[in-house]
């Protein structure tokens, strides 16, 4: 019986961690970084 339960409990925690992973992507990226000026000082 609690091998049972135990199985069902990682089996929650999969499906749980499977969802986040799928709803990560679907984020709209980030805003292109912009070119050209800034930098650190000296580096040409």
């Amino acid at each position: 019986r609690t091998a049972l339960q135990n199985a069902a409990s990682i089996a929650g925690l999969l499906l749980t961690t499977e969802a986040v992973v799928v709803e990560i992507p679907e984020e709209t990226p980030p805003p292109p970084m912009p070119g050209g000026g800034g930098g650190m000082g000296g580096m040409y």
